[in-house]
């Protein structure tokens, strides 16, 4: 049954163009506006700083990565130099599409560790956040079309299922990691991943199920949501504390929005912070740098900044077509092209990489690091770390739970300017000592039968670099972003200065506002953070619409 939201009373004013502005119309924005929509009266104006979500290689499991340019639908950030990683200026691309993420990453489903959410439980001091309570929106969410029960939703609008194709190094690999004692797990998103096996993905048959498909598509139609693209918001528009509105430009004009309810920031860890100081909440100290008043001196806003990162271990292989090697030219094309369009089945069902695995350290009895297998070597071919163009795999080694933390800040009050990002890779020895561990797991799987016999030798970074400094040097030369950004409007405790949100989502310090993204996460999951962001997002949701106000 359908409620007029938290908002209803405040919504009959007059001037109002809402109830509730939603901005980021990404992984999250897609999820809020969709319940908004279908368990309020309420109406909605969901605002997109990119495109629609309308070109059709976005919606091919393996098209975005292979057929678009991702500047076209994604914000290209270069980060700081990274003093702990060769004083290289890395690149971290966000989504600037409807979709968000979901649109335009490597459609892996997974969870991570049920210990991940009870920490954020922990770092908040409530109960209203851990693995049981998330559990329960993860499985709504979900159509998985393999699993069910416990667990798992099978008839819920995201569509997750497994590849429509396994390549044979995919099999390879997950043979060899058995015969180094790992058992084999058919189902990673218990809440326990361990072992090795084959992942599932937001996609099937060939197609992507990003969150525009899943949640927005659902109520696109209906007279009560507003979708505004190629939207930059520049501030929240605030009275007395208090947000009611937006303002942003659009193709060259400023407009404000008025809502009569609450605004809801969606745009994830690096551009959600930037938006609240650009609002007047954050560090004091840097919004007055910039001349911009202080509406709420919070100075976690921007810390915490923490992401996966890993390293790669290249391989070259037999030439046998085992892989992704040269499938996209030639002859290979046309058969592929043609068994997908007239038996919907073969490679162009799969993104590119099947399998992985996960391993402990030292550091911990629990698995520290995670091991992709990526059936072609998509790397440098230029340069000082060129590799051959040559039939291969690529084992990219990741940290689950990284150590290091980062920060956000601005470059300037210009809202057209991207913010500085430090992710500060590799500052906290564990995470080296951690990756340099699990570069020596990978080499011990690739010279393990039955993949040994398929591989001809190692090309990064070679059989000459051997020990840990030598290892340490070249991860610290090849350490890159796995696109998963987190914890700059973290979740915490009253009594914790650096809390930027309350356990219902809430920003500190005023009213009608609150963050759902994964900005808020006091910890990174030990996982791919599409479908954890999702659930957070549903999750908050919840606890607004359940009468968890968005208040001082």
């Amino acid at each position: 049954m359908k409620t007029n939201g938290a908002a209803s009373s405040r919504s009959l004013a007059e001037g109002t163009d809402c109830e509730y502005v939603v901005v980021g119309g990404g992984t999250a924005g897609c999820v809020a506006a969709w319940r908004l929509l279908t368990e309020t009266d309420a109406r909605v104006i969901l605002l997109e700083s990119g495109s629609d979500y309308t070109s059709p290689y976005l919606k091919l499991s393996p098209g975005y990565s292979r057929l678009v340019p991702k500047g076209i639908h994604c914000t290209l950030h270069q980060t700081v130099p990274q003093m702990h990683a060769g004083n290289r200026v890395l690149e971290i691309a966000t989504g600037r599409v409807v979709g968000g993420g979901s649109s335009v990453n490597a459609q892996v489903y997974m969870r991570g560790y049920r210990a991940d959410y009870d920490q954020w439980g922990l770092s908040a001091g409530s109960s209203l956040w851990n693995w049981s309570t998330l559990l329960p929106h993860f499985r709504r969410l979900e159509g998985n079309q393999k699993f069910d029960g416990e667990f798992h939703g099978s008839a819920g609008p995201l569509t997750v299922a497994d590849p429509g194709f396994f390549c044979e190094y995919s099999h390879l690999f997950v043979k060899a990691a058995q015969s180094l004692g790992l058992p084999f797990t058919a189902d990673f998103n218990v809440g326990a991943p361990v072992g090795t096996g084959f992942l599932q993905f937001t996609a099937r048959g060939g197609l992507r199920c990003s969150a525009a498909q899943a949640f927005l598509g659902k109520v696109r139609s209906n007279p009560r949501l507003r979708v505004v693209t190629r939207a930059q918001v520049n501030r929240v528009v605030f009275e007395n504390q208090r947000a009611v509105g937006i303002e942003y430009v659009q193709g060259g004009r400023r407009h404000v929005l008025r809502c009569g309810g609450e605004v809801l920031l969606a745009a994830g860890a690096l551009a959600s912070p930037k938006l609240l100081m650009l609002s007047g909440i954050g560090p004091a100290a840097q919004l007055r740098r910039f001349d911009i008043p202080v509406l709420a001196d919070l100075p976690g806003v921007g810390q915490n900044l923490h992401d996966h990162a890993g390293s790669p271990l290249v391989l070259a292989g037999n030439t046998r077509g085992y892989g992704y090697f040269r499938q996209d030219r030639g002859w290979r094309l046309i058969w592929n092209l043609l068994e997908y369009a007239l038996f919907r089945r073969g490679r162009l069902t799969t993104v590119g990489g099947e399998a992985t695995s996960f391993h402990t350290t030292r550091e911990s009895s629990t698995p520290t690091v995670q091991i992709y297998c990526v059936p072609m070597i998509a790397y440098a071919n230029t340069g000082a770390d060129a590799v051959p163009a040559v039939d291969g795999i690529k084992l990219h080694v990741t940290l689950l739970r990284p150590h290091s933390r980062g920060s956000l800040s601005l470059r300037s009050a210009d809202p057209a300017d991207l913010p500085l990002v430090d992710p500060n890779y590799l500052a906290d020895g564990r995470d080296l000592q951690n990756l340099i561990e699990g570069m020596r797991i990978a080499r011990e799987i690739a010279a393990t039968a039955p993949l040994r016999q398929e591989l001809t030798g190692e090309l990064q970074p070679g059989a000459a670099v051997s020990d840990d400094r030598a290892i340490a040097d070249y991860i610290r030369s090849t350490v890159r972003t796995d696109w998963h950004p987190v914890g700059t409007c973290r979740m915490g405790r009253n009594d914790d200065p650096m809390t930027v949100v309350s356990e219902t989502l809430a920003v500190r310090g005023v009213e009608g506002l609150r963050v759902i993204d994964a900005s808020i996460m006091p910890n990174i999951v030990s996982a791919n953070t599409n479908a954890p962001t999702m659930a957070l997002a549903d999750r908050g949701l919840s606890l607004m619409l359940s009468g968890g106000a968005a208040t001082r």
